[in-house]
C-alpha cells in the first residue's frame, strides 16, 4: 500500500531523513516511534506531500505519492490540527464530503461526531474550539471519505481518555477492514497494543523495523520487557 525508497530530506547540509526505505501492506497498523527530532514528522510530511523530498521515491497504492490518484487513497491527521475559523464543525465535514464526493455524508458525519462527542458542538465555529476539539474535528474529517490509508501524526495529543480509547478502537476496526495505518508518536503506550509492527527512528535513520516479539529477540530482551524498554535501549546515546 505504501512504498518508500531511499527517501532523503535535507535542510541545507543537514539530513533530517537519511536515505530510508520501508513498505506498509494493506491491513497493517505500523507505529513510527522516535525521540523528538528523529525525523518522524518530516518523513510523514514528505509522504503526504506537505514537504518536498530531496531525493527518493514514494508510492501509495502503486501511484506516485503526489498524483491525484494517490491523494484519493489516503487521509492525513497532522500533529497540530488546523481548522477554518469561520466554518462550523458540521460545515468542516460538509466541505470534506463535497471535496471527496462522499455520498450520504450526513449520516456518516453524525456517526463520527457522536463518537467524538461533537454532536452538541456541530454548530460551533472553528475559532471557538479547544485544541482537543480541533483534533477531534480533524480525525472526523479524515475518517469521513473512508480512505484506504491513514497517516496519524501524534493523534493522541490533546485528546481526553474517552477519545483516546475510541481512537484505538477505530484503529482496530480499520485494520479489520484491510485499511493501512501509519501512526507517528513518542507516546509509546499509545501504540504498543495496536501496532502489528514497530519502526523506530533516530537521527533520521530507521534503526528498528519489525514486530515487537522479533525486536525483543534481536536485542535478547526477555518476554516481559516492554516496548518502552526496547525503545530506550535502541535510542540511547552511544
Amino acid at each position: 500500500m505504501l512504498e518508500v525508497i531511499d527517501l532523503v530530506k535535507k535542510y541545507g547540509k543537514q539530513n533530517a531523513v537519511n536515505n530510508i526505505t520501508f513498505k506498509l501492506d494493506g491491513g497493517e497498523v505500523v507505529g513510527l516511534l522516535g525521540p523528538n527530532g528523529a525525523g518522524k514528522s518530516t518523513t510523514m510530511k514528505c509522504i503526504v506531500g506537505l514537504l518536498r523530498k530531496t531525493s527518493g521515491e514514494i508510492y501509495i497504492g502503486g501511484q506516485d505519492h503526489l498524483s491525484v490518484a494517490a491523494k484519493k487513497l489516503f487521509s492525513y491527521i497532522p500533529e497540530t490540527p488546523h481548522v477554518y475559523d469561520l466554518l462550523t464543525v458540521k460545515e468542516h465535514l460538509q466541505f470534506i464530503a463535497q471535496a471527496y464526493g462522499v455520498k450520504n455524508w450526513q449520516s456518516k458525519a453524525e456517526k463520527w461526531m457522536a463518537l467524538y462527542d461533537l454532536s452538541d458542538k456541530q454548530d460551533k465555529l472553528g475559532r471557538d474550539l479547544s485544541k482537543g476539539m480541533r483534533q477531534k474535528v480533524s480525525i472526523c474529517c479524515a475518517l469521513l471519505p473512508d480512505p484506504q490509508m491513514l497517516f496519524f501524526d501524534e493523534p493522541m495529543i490533546g485528546l481526553d481518555p474517552k477519545a483516546i480509547k475510541n481512537t484505538k478502537q477505530i484503529f482496530r476496526e480499520l485494520k479489520e477492514q484491510g485499511k493501512t495505518i501509519l501512526v507517528s508518536t513518542h507516546l509509546i503506550d499509545g501504540v504498543e497494543n495496536i501496532a502489528d509492527r514497530i519502526m523506530i527512528m533516530k537521527d533520521g535513520n530507521i534503526i528498528g523495523n519489525d514486530t515487537l516479539p522479533n525486536l525483543k529477540a534481536t536485542l535478547n530482551s526477555g518476554a516481559d520487557s516492554s516496548l518502552e524498554d526496547l525503545f530506550l535501549e535502541l535510542t540511547k546515546d552511544e
